[in-house]
């Protein structure tokens, strides 16, 4: 698929085909896809949970849902053969900037403009995003609520220095997909968000 199309066709999907599980060497060009996103210094202070076995999503819906009946959103996504959750660790970056090539001696958040690690993934999350669609799989990166944070970690094993940005639901898309209401509100242009030579 020309990259264009890519980019146009990428969408939020929110249902899957519980039947059809992502090839391995599809979910493994995803991953090797994410690992290409740029870094601040080349610190790849990211790192990624890979949930394939129905034990393992399981797992995940229960550390990260409430009780009760799922609601029709989480129904559908409960369907995803795969889940993707990316985490960022501001470590990687802060070590990184404190050796010699880069200049600084210690280990100083406060020269961050905005938190790096989060951003190098979120763009991580992007390529899987992209990768996706090239691949006719349909994807979704939604966010872990932050009262369930230490569950899923506790749930998975994962390191206290490590923070979940989102995580991706990917599979081949369902018959009962759901656009999003807010898709109303219609797409900016560039001519409302791009200000050339000056705002």
């Amino acid at each position: 698929m020309e990259f264009s199309e890519v980019v146009r066709r990428r969408r939020m999907v929110r249902d899957y085909d519980p039947d059809r599980p992502v090839p391995p060497e599809v979910r493994d060009r995803l991953l090797e896809h994410a690992i290409r996103a740029p870094s601040a210094g080349f610190s790849q202070g990211w790192a990624f949970l890979v949930l394939e076995t129905a034990a393992e999503r399981a797992a995940f819906w229960t550390a990260t849902t409430g009780p009760g009946t799922p609601d029709g959103w989480l129904t559908r996504m409960r369907r995803a053969p795969l889940l993707v959750v990316p985490f960022s660790h501001k470590a990687a970056y802060l070590d990184r900037y404190a050796e010699p090539d880069k200049g600084w001696t210690d280990r100083d958040e406060s020269r961050w403009p905005v938190p790096y690690w989060d951003v190098d993934t979120g763009m991580a999350s992007l390529m899987m995003l992209l990768t996706a669609v090239d691949e006719g799989l349909g994807a979704c990166f939604f966010g872990v609520p932050p009262e369930r944070v230490d569950a899923l970690r506790e749930a998975f094993g994962v390191p206290a220095d490590h923070r979940p940005v989102g995580v991706l639901s990917i599979g081949y898309p369902g018959t009962e997909d759901r656009r999003s209401p807010s898709l109303r509100r219609g797409r900016r242009g560039t001519g409302e968000v791009v200000h050339r030579g000056r705002w």
